[in-house]
């Protein structure tokens, strides 16, 4: 296999892109190829997310067939409705009975991108579903362990990170005994990212102010982390808290009122974890939570870079 540095070394994950130049947005959906165990973690305050609560520890589905990112805040909610469809057209989901549809379990998150560029007056006839379905389509067709464009595509064709191009960004770390870890991320963060994070963020939020995007709800990181390990829920969980750490690094002010920072950790199951009296099932769960923070750091910046 060879290596791209992206999510989709990991194997079993495909991800599609699909974006309207004329509307200024699109979505970018990421498809596993079975049910894979999932947790979320939301530090953003003012998230747009769907079926989230489907993956808590204490509930009843034990994993998740796809992610749906998209820009359109509450309106790109519907990319997942389109990804559902996608999915059920092509036999994927749940199997609840003889005459029932596929059920697909597909957790969604959306960032505001509806006052950058491109015609918004959709009326009645927002494009999301359509761009969900397109972008699963993508997926679906793309090859194992295919390369994806990066920076603006997909769900971050119309992000800002700060006062520059946001975008779409990856990465993936190779750890011993074939364990892989990878990010996948649509950066529009109100704060600044790479460089100029390093400033005093105070000064930051006044130019950002000036820039008019300190409003509740208008920017927002949605990054999914994924591995190759057999965990259960629960560690995802504490995978995709851990992970948040890269969001801290790579942007500043970051987790503010006015973003929608959200992980979704998922896990494909193919590797045990190597545990050993030293080596506990809790030191690999921080050791690859360390990993997941590493990744999404790098795919954040790897993201900014890609949009220039």
């Amino acid at each position: 296999m060879t290596w791209h540095d992206l999510i989709t070394d990991i194997a079993g994950l495909r991800v599609g892109h699909a974006q309207s130049a004329a509307r200024g947005t699109g979505a970018t959906v990421l498809v596993c190829d079975g049910l894979w165990p999932a947790a979320a973690d939301v530090r953003g305050g003012g998230p747009a997310l769907r079926e989230i609560e489907v993956m808590a520890p204490e509930n009843l589905v034990p994993g998740i067939h796809a992610v749906a990112l998209s820009g359109g805040s509450v309106y790109g909610l519907a990319a997942a409705d389109g990804a559902v469809v996608e999915l059920a057209q092509a036999g994927i989901g749940l199997a609840l009975g003889a005459s029932a549809p596929p059920v697909p379990i597909v957790p969604g998150a959306a960032l505001f991108d509806l006052a950058g560029e491109g015609d918004k007056a959709w009326g009645d006839s927002p494009p999301y579903a359509e761009l969900g379905r397109a972008a699963t389509r993508a997926a679906l067709a793309a090859p194992m362990h295919a390369r994806f464009a990066l920076g603006r595509v997909g769900a971050g064709l119309g992000a800002r990170a700060g006062l520059v191009a946001g975008g779409i960004g990856s990465a993936s770390q190779a750890l011993e005994h074939g364990l892989v870890v990878g990010a996948l991320v649509a950066v529009n963060p109100v704060g600044a990212v790479g460089p100029a994070a390093g400033d005093d963020p105070f000064p930051q939020a006044s130019r950002l102010d000036a820039f008019g995007r300190m409003q509740p709800g208008v920017n927002t990181t949605l990054a999914v982390v994924a591995c190759n390990a057999r965990i259960d829920k629960t560690e995802a969980k504490r995978i995709a808290i851990m992970a948040h750490d890269g969001m801290a690094r790579a942007i500043r002010p970051v987790h503010t009122p006015f973003d929608g920072d959200v992980v979704i950790a998922l896990a494909s199951g193919a590797i045990e974890l190597p545990v050993d009296a030293m080596q506990t099932r809790a030191w690999w769960l921080a050791r690859l939570g360390a990993a997941a923070a590493d990744v999404l750091e790098r795919a954040i910046l790897r993201g900014v870079a890609a949009a220039v």
